[in-house]
């Protein structure tokens, strides 16, 4: 590496098998977006999203936003951090920090200016080509243990939805839905989600 390619390079502030919490996580300065689950770094994608991952966010993001106006509920849509503490709020103590595609909250007490602390009710996740295996299992688990009443993870190019919702501390799966389902929540009360029109003219 030449002298002045070394002096623009940045080192990134964490390391692959370091263990971070969120405290660490407000003093990186980086241009890409990271979540942090049990204190291990799942580095994003450094692309922006697909455009059909983009898609959908918005028409799923609209329909909550008009549903909710009005609302303790409220609609959130990434980038926004969700941190996910086990015993303590204070950053120090928190070693989960992910941000959904979607999410809902309706307890009021569990947002503040950094975002949520705590469980939302409804989560939703829409699958990219980037998005990793052990990170998808390793969410599972935390928004399991951590109360998410639902977990919705939606595959754009299959067209298909999987519902996860929380019974007696454990998530139990829903049949796997697709084009023709009219899918609605168990935690947000009128929210239904219509296949058909939710992937209609995404090619």
């Amino acid at each position: 590496m030449h002298k002045e390619e070394e002096n623009n390079f940045v080192k990134e502030p964490y390391t692959e098998y370091g263990s971070y919490t969120y405290a660490d996580y407000l003093t990186w300065e980086i241009d890409h977006m990271v979540e942090l689950i049990k204190g291990k770094v799942f580095r994003q994608a450094a692309a922006a999203p697909r455009r059909i991952h983009q898609e959908l966010v918005l028409k799923i993001g609209s329909q909550l936003s008009g549903l909710l106006k009005g609302n303790k509920c409220k609609a959130y849509i990434a980038p926004f951090d969700v941190r996910l503490p086990v015993k303590s709020r204070k950053h120090e103590d928190i070693n989960t920090v992910v941000q959904p595609d979607i999410c809902v909250v309706c307890d009021p007490e569990k947002l503040d200016e950094l975002g949520c602390v705590g469980a939302p009710d409804l989560i939703m996740e829409i699958l990219s080509p980037s998005n990793n295996k052990k990170e998808l299992q390793n969410k599972y688990e935390v928004y399991e243990e951590s109360g998410v009443l639902e977990y919705w993870i939606i595959h754009p190019y299959e067209k298909t939805l999987l519902v996860y919702t929380l019974t007696d501390g454990k998530y139990v799966p829903s049949r796997l839905f697709t084009l023709g389902d009219r899918v609605p929540s168990q935690c947000i009360q009128g929210f239904v989600l219509d296949l058909d029109e939710l992937f209609e003219g995404l090619e």
